[in-house]
This record gives C-alpha cells, structure tokens and sequence, in this order.
C-alpha cells in the first residue's frame, strides 16, 4: 500500500478549499452580503489574535524569524480585511438609507 506523501495531501486540500470558497462567495445573493461580512470580519478578528500569539511565541525562542515575519504578514492582512469589510458594509448600509428630499427654497413674490 502507497503511503501518499503529506505535503501533497496538504496541497489538495488547499486547492479543494481555494474551489468552495470560491463557489460559495459568488453564489452569495446580495441580500446576505452584509452578514456575511460581519462574520468574515469576527473570523478575521480571531486570525489577529492567532497570529499575535504566533508572533510572540516566535519571538521568545531563537531563530524564529520567519515566524515572526509569517505572523506580522498575518497580522497586516487581517486588518486590511477587517477594515475592507467595515467599509463594504457601511457602504451597502448606505444604500438602503432613505435620501433626504431637498428642502424646497421659498420663492420670494415679486412686487407688481
């Protein structure tokens, strides 16, 4: 019996995973959008604090740099999807909103 190596396996799960998510984010309906990205932002809120805890394990043991690097780059990329997601969905907010009418300007009356 062949033993299938781990890093292949690995790969195949990355590139399955890389599918579905790719198949279920745009077969999102527009109407779900919005709590769908709070829900990205509370995952990626937890990555932060993975990654923090990585970083700071990397820089209490020697030679962990690339950890620490992998760590700050997740760190980075965490927040900008964070942030993303807060203006997408304030964006989308906004559309739903009710748009003032303008006030209509008294037309002074003329004299004659």
């Amino acid at each position: 019996m062949e033993v299938v190596d781990p890093f292949i396996f690995r790969l195949a799960i990355f590139v399955l995973a890389i599918f579905v998510g790719y198949y279920v984010v745009w077969s999102v309906t527009p109407a779900l959008h919005t709590p769908l990205m709070s829900v990205t932002n509370a995952i990626s809120s937890v990555i932060i604090v993975g990654a923090l805890l990585a970083t700071a394990a990397a820089a209490t043991n020697a030679g962990g740099q690339f950890a620490k690097g992998a760590g700050a780059l997740a760190i980075i990329l965490a927040s900008v999807n964070i942030f993303g997601g807060f203006m997408v969905t304030q964006r989308m907010l906004a559309m739903y909103k009710k748009k003032d009418k303008p006030a209509k300007a008294d037309t002074p009356k003329t004299e004659g």
